[in-house]
């Protein structure tokens, strides 16, 4: 598998791990017997508070244009409920909430657009701006969080509509070309509700073509405990600094192309974030951390991998359960390589830019031919990334002689240059530890007694010599905002289509 000849660091899994302090551990256990229960009811006692303020305001035809200017007493129940909810965040922890920047008007920029997306808490710049935002239609019926939600105005999506891309866009335009009659509309374009995949750049926010206003979110507690990345339990006090930049207001060339809009708009937010724009997902992040004996190395070609395997529409987590299909239809062809128009027809995917790509991957060569098995080995690591043994041993059944299912060096070797990533890779020295009766070739039963052994056998047999193999979880960390991964782009590692990953030499 072809793979670039460098790659940047990874946060370190450990990271504002509270598991590995043990006073603040302490600390937090006596609290969550103490202050926890305390602050929960205070809690649940604001939005009770707020329920009858937004019941009554709330009653009417949902998709009624408000009344412009707003009653006296409408302004007072708005006042009444950004008090409560500042209460009830308080209480919760954020004891403050520095703002920097001015939100602009409804006239001036119809949506917000806030990011990143990384805690249940980014919550709190709706309710201090009492802004809309796109929701699933579920959520109205939720007791009391519901009448919440519906004071705000918010744009429903609903899953079982076909129609709901096209209906959301008509009713977010429809808010937008009302000359600030209708109240913001706050989207995390990170994870639009509008298919394809949520992404920034297919993101509802950005397809009418109207002005937004970035609003960038910062946690500026000493240790990441709140975000979607933190291990162990919450801290106690935490600091939230939303920032809202300047409204941007799109090009026609970017109202014709929302892609390059929302990719603009990401630049300028990245930007005062002060981190890297970076075209992976979460999902990506988790599987470069992925705890397991065959931790990815920061050279690895499967990020971009992973990548392109949800550019073509599917899903790992629904291929997982095909591996087995994908692994006997690899074994009967027992080594025997195709070319692209087969490859597409096993993918059962059109040919593509995408999978032209994905398929460059694979051709080491460069002849256009390739290993079905090495695809299902690297599909295997992407639906799996943990479970390193249930890897290997699908590689053993679709590379293993169909006497006794053993294989030898050379095809070792593929197996985990394949499930790394890498394209350069000694595995001499843990072949021969395997073989201990010198037979030429072991089976997953070897494999699997031995790694039992020696459950570090990658760091002891792969690594020692091959210092740009060092661990993604052991790589030093970067600081980063929120606790995500730093950039591993594609953009910034100095690599397009046709020369996705550079074969090491």
């Amino acid at each position: 598998m072809r793979a670039h000849s460098r790659g940047p660091p990874v946060t370190d899994a450990g990271e504002g791990d509270l598991r590995n302090d043990a006073s603040l551990s302490l600390q937090v256990a006596f609290m969550t017997l103490t202050l926890f229960p305390i602050r929960l009811l205070f809690a649940a006692f604001m939005m009770l508070l707020a329920w009858p303020f937004a019941l009554v305001a709330s009653l009417g035809p949902a998709d009624k244009e408000p009344e412009q200017p707003l009653a006296l007493w409408r302004k007072v129940v708005d006042f009444l409920l950004k008090a409560i909810m500042r209460t009830m965040w308080f209480a919760g922890g954020f004891h403050r909430v520095a703002v920097k920047g001015r939100q602009a008007l409804p006239a001036e920029a119809a949506i917000l657009t806030l990011a990143p997306h990384s805690s249940y808490f980014d919550a709190i710049p709706v309710t201090m701006t009492m802004s809309s935002i796109v929701m699933k239609a579920e959520s109205r019926d939720i007791p009391i969080w519901g009448t919440l939600i519906r004071y705000i105005r918010p744009v429903f999506v609903s899953r079982s509509d076909q129609d709901s891309r096209r209906k959301t866009v008509e009713e977010i335009k429809r808010r937008a070309q009302s000359d600030g009659k209708w109240p913001q509309v706050t989207v995390f374009p990170e994870v639009g509700p509008c298919p394809p995949p949520p992404t920034l750049q297919t993101s509802c926010a950005f397809i009418p073509g109207v002005p937004v206003q970035p609003v960038v979110l910062r946690y500026a507690n000493k240790m990441d405990t709140i975000t979607w990345t933190w291990q162990g339990p919450g801290a106690v006090t935490w600091l939230l600094c939303p920032q809202f930049l300047p409204v941007y207001s799109p090009s026609e060339e970017e109202k014709k192309n929302p892609a390059l809009y929302a990719s603009n708009v990401r630049h300028v937010m990245a930007k005062a974030l002060g981190v890297s724009v970076t075209d992976y997902t979460f999902e990506d992040c988790q599987l470069a951390l992925a705890e397991g004996q065959l931790r990815l190395p920061t050279d690895t070609c499967l990020l971009e991998f992973a990548r392109l395997v949800r550019g073509l529409g599917l899903k790992p987590e629904k291929l997982e359960k095909d591996l087995d299909r994908y692994s006997e239809s690899a074994r009967m062809k027992r080594g025997e390589k195709i070319g692209l128009s087969e490859f597409a027809a096993y993918l059962e995917v059109p040919v593509s830019d995408t999978l032209e790509d994905m398929f460059s991957l694979f051709d080491e060569s460069g002849g256009g031919k390739i290993d079905l098995r090495e695809y299902v080995v690297a599909l295997s690591v992407v639906c799996r990334p943990s479970q390193t043994l249930e890897t290997i041993q699908l590689a053993f059944r679709t590379y293993g002689s169909p006497e006794d299912g053993s294989i030898d060096e050379k095809d070792l070797s593929c197996i985990l240059k394949t499930a790394l990533g890498v394209a350069d890779l000694t595995v001499t020295d843990l072949f021969q530890a395997i073989d201990q009766e010198e037979r030429g070739r072991i089976t997953f039963a070897d494999f699997r007694g031995f790694a039992a052994m020696y459950p570090n056998f990658a760091e002891d047999y792969l690594y020692p010599n091959q210092t740009h193999f060092d661990s993604c979880a052991r790589t030093p960390p970067a600081p980063t905002p929120n606790g995500f991964c730093t950039d591993f782009s594609p953009e910034n590692l100095g690599f397009g289509r046709k020369n996705l990953c550079k074969k090491l030499d």
